[in-house]
């Protein structure tokens, strides 16, 4: 195999391993991958909607739709109407009490471990994973 071949198995093996650290802390936490990036997606969301979520969200509509379906009968959100077909999500305050206990340490989590980089290794990595995305997303609209 070629080494361009190798090394971008290398990186899709590190995507994976990414995902995967954020599947298994979802699981320990009693929640799907999908629920938890929901759940996440909202916390980072102002005035969230389901039509800012599915923008937002790099996972299949109907998956997340499937996850907020789910957190709804959980009850740890509402869905209220918004403008035309729009749907707010609101969390309740048991959905609250969840982000707070789930979400929040991932966020500082995530935050410790990016202080590990130094200030020109954050930008490399910000500028190249943009670079890599960009050009591949190039690269498939050709096909």
């Amino acid at each position: 195999a070629s080494d361009v071949y190798k090394r971008q198995n290398q990186y899709c093996s590190y995507i994976h391993e990414w995902d995967a650290v954020y599947e298994e802390y979802a699981k320990s936490v009693g929640l799907s991958y999908t629920g938890l990036i929901v759940l996440y997606e909202i916390y980072e969301i102002e005035n969230c909607t389901q039509k800012k979520l599915g923008e937002y969200c790099f996972i299949p509509k109907q998956t997340v739709n499937s996850a907020i379906r789910k957190l709804e009968q959980e009850g740890y959100l509402t869905l209220s109407n918004g403008k035309g077909h729009s749907k707010h999500i609101l969390l309740t305050e048991s959905g609250h009490t969840l982000l707070k206990e789930t979400i929040f340490p991932i966020v500082e989590a995530e935050n410790e471990a990016f202080t590990e980089l130094s200030f020109e290794e954050c930008n490399l990595l910000l500028k190249l994973h943009s670079k890599y995305t960009t050009a591949l997303r190039e690269k498939f609209s050709k096909l």
